[in-house]
């Protein structure tokens, strides 16, 4: 479908940002803005998919390629 884009340690580190931002969310809900917590969905998913369409926009590709 996607040719992943994002190398290993990008995607860890967005697993690990997009999970961190959803703990927010359900550890601080009754804030005014809480809810931006939930936009953790978008690195999470992309991490775990390893295609980013902002990296295919501009052009950027993290993934090492096999010589």
């Amino acid at each position: 479908m996607f040719k992943t884009n994002e190398g290993t340690i990008d995607r860890a580190l967005r697993v690990i940002l997009g999970a961190a931002l959803i703990l927010g969310y359900f550890l601080n809900q009754d804030g005014a803005y809480s809810w931006l917590y939930l936009l953790g969905v978008i690195p999470l998913v992309t991490g775990l998919v390893g295609w980013c369409g902002l990296y295919a926009v501009f052009g950027i590709n993290t993934c090492k390629t096999k010589s």
